[in-house]
């Protein structure tokens, strides 16, 4: 449901169960009177009672006036976190070089085109003109961006221009994350104490470390309880974030693009439009945040539209070492076990030996490929499979024949030297119309000889100079123009892994890359927290050989097979090498994954509670009457159990009027369990319960050695056999 008041000068957003209050009455710059609950159907009156009951009284030592918190908290009005607006004009004053004159805004227009989305207008005299747009989509989401005008005859240059929101006083504790290479989106919490938190990205990218998703909330939430408010920045660019919690009685939370000093500087006339902030709260924990954004990203255009194939690609297989018999072979035992996309990773141009050269050449190499692709994508697409091909467009190695015939198309800062090479690359300058359209030409050169479907579009270094504003931009326009030369080839986001995972880039592409580590023990909670954001059919989930390139870690092969289900399923793995009782589990897995695949990448996510042992995943699909009717349940364990003896494990998300049948699924391999800790359903191979059951009650299970998962899947069962299995003891827990 959509909702809104008839006027203007008090606007109620209304979606999901969410309410969006935006008092713009008077000159002033509007406040948000409240964001959160649903405040159902209320008249302009009822909305004036509610703004003006959040009046504030006179505190000592303040300003002679109620302190009123606006969408763009500025010093001028009494403010002292971080502001929502920075810059200056450039205004001569005598012999001290210049003079500070800080924003000061009041309201121009309030435009309220449709019930989802309110636009206002402030200006600063004959200096500025500042645009934001605040839309609540229908899963509650809240998007805002601003569009700043210098209206003044002098520059102006900008130093940060935020979406700001307020935290009301029960938010208390604060969730981001944290990371390094192959070891993304880490948790951290903290208590949300007095003074400013901020967090700043400055990696030309997201970053390995990213805060990615900024939550408040009650003290003690978890997946499945407490009230909580989130801020995300939709750009692949630097970030800001903070939290500001002031003695003025304000808690509020800010998330801004990070902008270089003189990265964005206005002429008299020009318009500097910031990425879209994405916010979302909920009353249900972080789960009833993630089906608020999971229903988001599923209403892009870009969102894949087609089954997700389950993919594999050659880069552990084979690393550079490319030649036409052996990556025949690995195709052949791809499509054997049931791939249904093969991507060739890097090492497929022109003198690609290693990583210290050829990036930019994106031309195959003659010696590895004599025929060129043709050979390969020909064995590959004859036997049912699609073409994938590894790029790196933004990138350029020093020892390539772009570098040495464009030098000047190689980023840096103005006339400085080149910034420290990183992985043996630099990055081109695609700001540089000239480079952009030389690297868009020999990537549709390629698209257009071969019959490519999937490009795995890499970046696998930092910035460190150049603007990066200017960069996301470019790269964006690149990624624009070649989908819509080629709609029918999709686009993979990788960066060293999960350096850039974000809602601008997925605005583009069809599928991200969350980590470069296969060793499924970290990746199981690199999946399940990225997954808080990002629904699984983005999340390429790959099954790796043991033990684990990037850690060493040996795992064993049903704990590979099962944390693979849990995203956008493939392989990296040499299956020319695999035994034959290992192809016959992937060839098992690949069925699951099949028949699964539209259930992982089309519910909501359920999960245990965040300290519960073993972890809880689910995923749960309703039927037509919105009742739970289809799941499958991971149940996870990472650590030495503490219980000796089964007990009961609640299953969340189900309806708890219904009945439901559960079933282990096998994935290719036994997990390994401690002797004689089955129950006695677990060797019947069914069970049917209530849904009340399940969620209250729980499901005893085996005990589960460290690193081992199971998999169940739970079906709503027709009204008959429900009525059967009521009657039996077991059915009347």
């Amino acid at each position: 449901m959509l909702s809104t008041n008839n006027t203007n000068d008090i606007v109620h957003l209304r979606a999901a169960g969410t309410s969006f209050v935006l008092d713009a009455r008077g000159t002033g710059v509007p406040s948000i009177t409240h964001w959160g609950a649903d405040l159902g159907e209320l008249d302009h009156d009822q909305l004036a009672a509610l703004a003006d009951s959040r009046e504030r009284a006179l505190g000592p030592s303040s300003i002679d006036e109620p302190f009123r918190l606006s969408i763009v908290p500025l010093l001028a009005e009494g403010w002292t976190g971080l502001p929502g607006l920075e810059g200056r004009h450039d205004r001569a004053a005598g012999a001290s070089g210049g003079r500070v004159r800080r924003p000061s805004l009041q309201t121009a227009s309030i435009e309220h085109p449709t019930p989802d989305r309110v636009s206002v207008t402030l200006v600063d005299d004959d200096a500025l003109s500042l645009t934001i747009d605040c839309e609540l989509s229908a899963a509650g989401v809240l998007r805002s961006r601003s569009r700043l005008t210098n209206t003044a005859i002098e520059a102006f240059e900008l130093s940060s221009l935020a979406t700001v929101l307020p935290l009301p006083p029960v938010a208390r504790e604060r969730l981001d994350f944290s990371g390094i290479w192959a070891a993304e989106r880490q948790p951290q919490r903290s208590a949300i104490d007095y003074g400013t938190w901020l967090r700043e990205s400055r990696h030309g990218r997201r970053g390995h470390n990213d805060s990615f998703l900024t939550v408040s909330g009650t003290p003690g939430f978890g997946f499945r309880h407490g009230e909580v408010w989130a801020v995300h920045a939709g750009t692949s660019g630097d970030t800001r974030v903070w939290i500001d919690r002031l003695a003025l009685g304000y808690t509020t939370v800010g998330i801004a693009e990070l902008l270089a000093p003189g990265e964005v500087r206005l002429a008299t006339g020009d318009t500097h439009e910031t990425p879209w902030a994405y916010a979302a709260w909920s009353d249900a924990g972080l789960d009833g945040l993630s089906d608020r954004f999971h229903s988001w990203f599923r209403g892009l255009p870009a969102h894949p539209s087609t089954p997700r194939p389950l993919t594999l690609n050659t880069w552990e297989a084979v690393y550079f070492d490319h030649n036409f018999d052996q990556l025949a072979a690995l195709a052949d035992a791809a499509a054997d076990v049931g791939v249904e996309r093969f991507v060739l990773d890097d090492g497929w141009m022109t003198g690609r030996t290693d990583d210290k050269r050829a990036l930019g050449d994106w031309t195959v190499d003659a010696t590895s490929w004599p025929e060129g692709l043709a050979p390969l994508v020909d064995r590959v697409t004859a036997s049912g499979m699609q073409f994938g091909l590894w790029v790196e467009p933004e990138m350029v190695s020093l020892d390539s024949d772009l570098a040495r015939e464009h030098p000047e198309w190689i980023l840096r800062d103005d006339d400085r030297p080149l910034p420290k090479s990183w992985r043996n690359q630099h990055v081109l300058d695609l700001d540089n119309p000239a480079a952009r359209e030389h690297v868009r030409d020999a990537i549709a050169a390629l698209l257009d000889e071969y019959a490519i479907s999937y490009l795995k579009w890499d970046m696998n270094r930092d910035l460190l100079g150049g603007s990066v504003h200017r960069h996301v931009a470019a790269t964006y326009l690149l990624m624009d123009e070649l989908r819509e030369r080629y709609p029918h080839v999709e686009i993979e986001s990788c960066a060293s892994g999960g350096a850039r995972v974000d809602a601008g880039v997925l605005e583009r592409v069809q599928r991200v890359w969350p980590s470069d580590t296969n060793d499924a023990h970290d990746r199981f909670s690199i999946m399940r927290w990225t997954n808080l954001l990002v629904p699984f059919e983005y999340l390429g989930s790959h099954v790796g050989s043991s033990p684990a390139h990037t850690s060493g870690r040996s795992l064993s092969l049903s704990f590979r097979l099962a944390t693979a289900l849990m995203g956008h399923s493939g392989i990296e793995w040499d299956l020319t090498a695999a035994t034959s009782e290992e192809r016959d589990a992937l060839r098992t897995w690949a069925g699951v994954y099949r028949s699964l695949r539209g259930l992982i990448h089309s519910g909501r996510v359920v999960r245990s509670e965040l300290s519960a042992d073993p972890l809880i995943t689910g995923i749960v699909t309703d039927d037509a009457a919105g009742s739970a009717a289809d799941a499958v349940f991971w149940v996870t364990n990472l650590v030495t159990p503490t219980d000796s003896v089964p007990t009961a494990r609640r299953l969340p998300g189900l309806d708890p009027h219904r009945m439901y049948r559960i079933t282990p699924v096998d994935v290719g391999a036994e997990a390994a369990t401690y002797p004689g800790t089955a129950p006695a359903w677990w060797h019947d191979g069914e069970l049917t319960l209530s849904g009340a059951a399940l969620g209250s009650v729980g499901l005893t299970l085996p005990i589960l050695h460290p690193d081992e998962a199971l998999v169940l899947r739970v079906t709503a069962v027709p009204a008959a056999v429900a009525a059967t299995a009521a009657a039996s003891p077991c059915g009347a827990l």
